[in-house]
């Protein structure tokens, strides 16, 4: 049974930091394609970052220099380190991923999904 679980986010002040993590089980997070995705309120659910199966990674370019999506196989997580974060990245962030044929920052194709967590960046 796949399971995506997010921890890591919290209530920081723009210019602070957070990591966050996706504990996987029944995915092995070394070899699928994984990604983040953020969803504001009143807004659609858009890509911030992703790992391809061969490892190449892709960042949204409204977080480019921010942001560091990485991966740990022993522990089997994927994690999210956001840094400088302003207002705009308020959203509840969502890990996904897809064993093959990577999708990128399109979320459609993503078979799997953990529940999300908040993220809320006050000015």
């Amino acid at each position: 049974q796949v399971q995506l679980m997010e921890s890591g986010g919290g209530s920081v002040q723009s210019g602070g930091s957070l990591r966050l993590s996706c504990a996987a089980s029944g995915v092995p997070v070394s070899s699928w394609c994984t990604a983040w995705f953020r969803q504001a309120p009143g807004q659609e659910r858009e890509g911030v970052a992703t790992f391809y199966t061969d490892g190449r990674t892709r960042y949204a370019d409204s977080v480019k220099g921010r942001i560091t999506i990485s991966r740990d196989s022993d522990k089997n997580t994927l994690y999210l380190e956001m840094n400088i974060l302003s207002p705009e990245d308020t959203a509840t962030y969502y890990c996904a991923a897809l064993p093959w044929h990577c999708s990128g920052l399109r979320e459609d194709g993503y078979l799997h999904w953990g529940r999300g967590t908040q993220v809320t960046v006050s000015s």
